[in-house]
């Protein structure tokens, strides 16, 4: 079973109205002390576009994540959401924007159904269309039945569903997820998948989808970008990385350790076997 794209319409502000790139980061460079945490990273996520934000730990795909969130702020460049500067217009941005982190963190002393209905009122939806999104949701990602019970009790699968709908509850133009299928069955896993495509390609929504599952950013990306030691290494589509790596029969994982110098791993696998 498939979740359909919301067909109402949006809690986005008319002030974010766009026809250009939903996201457009600009050269940015980040510190935390003396640590260079990204430099001059810029890239864009086009309307109708999955695009997937790839590198090793400590890369600074969360400080990527975290500035376009408006949580920090670059010493140096811009990001743009539908066209606004994120520091200029935070609260516009944010509605804008539907965010899903790697490690959920949920109200567990509420209920599923009331947590929503809370996320639902922060971004001012109705009660017939809350109402609605919720429940088609709950039903596709099979937490029916489940949602009056305290989110405490839930497995750590059912907790990143829940943080699934209330990214996706209030039809956002702009969907920042970090490796969002965490813990989630293979039913749920390919529920979200072909949502994300529909959204992209009816709705027009633009995704930027941070994962270590390179198969997962083969199959449902349509441009990636790199990361490596704060910058950007390489980007474009799995193609344009194949040909440019001289791997042009080779998947995305081969590439993207050719790419990210880290492909030689015999010496490291010959010393863990010993």
């Amino acid at each position: 079973m498939s979740i359909a794209p919301p067909s109402s319409g949006s809690a986005t502000p008319l002030l974010l109205r766009s026809t250009g790139p939903m996201l457009e980061v600009d050269h940015i460079t980040k510190s935390y002390g003396t640590v260079r945490a990204v430099s001059d990273v810029s890239f864009s996520v086009p309307a109708g576009q999955i695009v997937g934000l790839l590198g090793p730990n400590g890369a600074g795909k969360s400080t990527t994540m975290k500035a376009i969130l408006g949580l920090v702020r670059p010493e140096i460049g811009s990001i743009r959401v539908l066209g606004q500067d994120v520091t200029r217009f935070p609260v516009a941005v944010k509605r804008a924007i539907g965010y899903v982190p790697e490690s959920t963190s949920l109200y567990e002393f509420l209920t599923g159904a009331e947590y929503l209905d809370f996320v639902a009122d922060l971004y001012g939806l109705d009660g017939a269309t809350r109402t609605a999104r919720i429940e088609q949701f709950l039903t596709g990602l099979e937490l029916s039945g489940h949602e009056n019970s305290l989110i405490s009790g839930y497995s750590q699968g059912m907790k990143q569903k829940v943080a699934l709908i209330a990214g996706l509850v209030h039809h956002p133009r702009l969907l920042i997820l970090d490796e969002p299928l965490n813990g989630l069955d293979p039913r749920s896993a390919r529920v979200v998948k072909e949502v994300l495509r529909n959204l992209a390609r009816i709705e027009g929504v633009g995704v930027l989808f941070s994962t270590h599952v390179l198969e997962i950013a083969q199959a449902i990306c349509d441009q990636v970008v790199i990361l490596r030691k704060g910058s950007v290494i390489a980007s474009g589509t799995v193609d344009a990385l194949r040909n440019r790596a001289g791997m042009s029969s080779s998947d995305l994982e081969d590439v993207f350790l050719s790419l990210t110098e880290t492909g030689d791993l015999s010496d490291v696998v010959t010393a863990l076997s010993k």
